[in-house]
């Protein structure tokens, strides 16, 4: 069994949306993860795919500016998934 696919899988089944922002560059994976999370109820759960080296950074500042929370952060190779809790 293939534990990264897994793992992906188990992840993507807790979120209640998945947003792909593997392909851009910045400022969109947080522009789009914005407008993903306006989209959701209060405590529904976004995961977040990224490869844009600035995002780690600006997805914990973002979080923590937003109040919505920043509930896990996997470096998988270049890319970075994240699952977000909206406030």
């Amino acid at each position: 069994m293939n534990t990264a696919t897994s793992t992906t899988s188990a992840t993507t089944a807790l979120a209640d949306e998945v947003l792909d922002s593997r392909d851009v560059s910045c400022p969109l994976p947080i522009i789009q993860t914005a407008s993903a999370i306006a989209g959701l109820s209060s405590g529904q759960t976004l995961l977040v795919m990224a490869s844009d080296p600035g995002f780690e950074p600006d997805i914990k500042a973002w979080s923590s500016r937003t109040g919505n929370a920043l509930l896990s952060s996997e470096r998988r190779g270049n890319e970075l998934h994240v699952l977000l809790r909206k406030a």
